[in-house]
């Protein structure tokens, strides 16, 4: 429903944020979390979910202490009216993303943006990727802004991929407006870990699109305490360093332009190597004082 006091100027841009079939380094969970905390936002339409959501395939999480639950945070999926760090609204649809009735939710979508005078359509997404988490996150672009396209897309397979509902909305609103839609390709190996930096670039790429000044600075100091740990826990592993290494070399290969090939040959790990190092690093890590490895989801890692 929307609030009686709600207002939503013409004109702005639509952000979308939705969790669901693929969230590699926990991007958009990070995401959702950061707006929640950082943005003051309204609600102005909040979805059914008990008529869009599979509660036996993604259970939601509650809290138990030793003899009682604590808390239970149900999953949620609403559109709010936001403001960027300068006061500039746009409109935020975050949550989960519907596991059914997705023809209806995508006509409800298009309804309100012809209703509110949407401006544009604006995504992010993030998949793994065999790429070492010593380089910059690359990003795969689609839609119309050709800009966009040339300056950040750098991965342009041409291949048929399992879609979520945030393609299905580009695609229905591409002949309506601008739309774009950003594809993180992130660390695979670092994929069932919160990783920051990955959170960052989504950032960085909504806001190129949208001209809006949104916050970083808590996700910027997580990512510094990120790669602080994770290079004390990795440096004096070889064969990690060995496999990171190769990866380090087709990615640079790759945005010279150029074949590995042509330099000095080397064996390179695919991602199944390299993901199964990174398991078997992570499984046998003893600390000096003989403790287990330190749980990699404690928070800032």
């Amino acid at each position: 429903m929307l609030p009686a006091a709600t207002r939503i100027p013409s004109g702005v841009p639509l952000v979308a944020a939705l969790t669901g079939f693929m969230d590699t380094g926990s991007t958009i969970g990070q995401l959702i979390d950061h707006f929640d905390d950082n943005l003051n936002t309204e609600v102005v339409v909040e979805f059914d979910l008990d008529e869009l959501y599979d509660y036996r395939a993604r259970r939601p999480i509650i809290s138990f202490d030793q003899d009682h639950l604590t808390d239970f945070q149900p999953p949620r999926l609403d559109l709010r009216l936001a403001h960027d760090d300068l006061g500039s609204p746009f409109l935020l649809l975050s949550g989960v993303e519907p596991d059914f009735r997705w023809n209806a939710f995508v006509r409800a979508i298009v309804d309100l943006v012809e209703r509110f005078q949407v401006a544009s359509f604006n995504w992010a997404h993030a998949i793994p990727m065999p790429a070492p988490h010593t380089r910059p996150i690359q990003v795969t672009v689609s839609g119309n802004r050709d800009d966009l396209i040339e300056r950040y897309s750098v991965w342009r397979p041409q291949t048929a991929v399992p879609s979520n509902i945030l393609h299905v909305l580009e695609y229905r609103l591409a002949d309506r407006m601008t739309s774009v839609g950003f594809v993180l390709l992130v660390p695979h190996y670092l994929g069932d870990n919160s990783y920051p930096d990955s959170a960052i670039k989504a950032i960085e790429c909504l806001s190129a699109a949208t001209g809006l000044i949104l916050p970083t600075d808590e996700l910027r100091e997580e990512g510094r305490e990120f790669s602080r740990r994770l290079t004390e826990q990795t440096e004096d592993n070889e064969e990690f360093q060995s496999l990171v290494h190769g990866l380090e070399q087709r990615h640079d290969a790759f945005m010279a332009g150029t074949s590995v090939a042509a330099n000095d040959p080397i064996e390179l790990a695919d991602g199944e190597q390299i993901a199964a190092e990174w398991e078997r690093f992570l499984a046998n890590r003893q600390q000096p004082d003989g403790d287990a490895r330190p749980d990699w989801n404690e928070p800032g890692l």
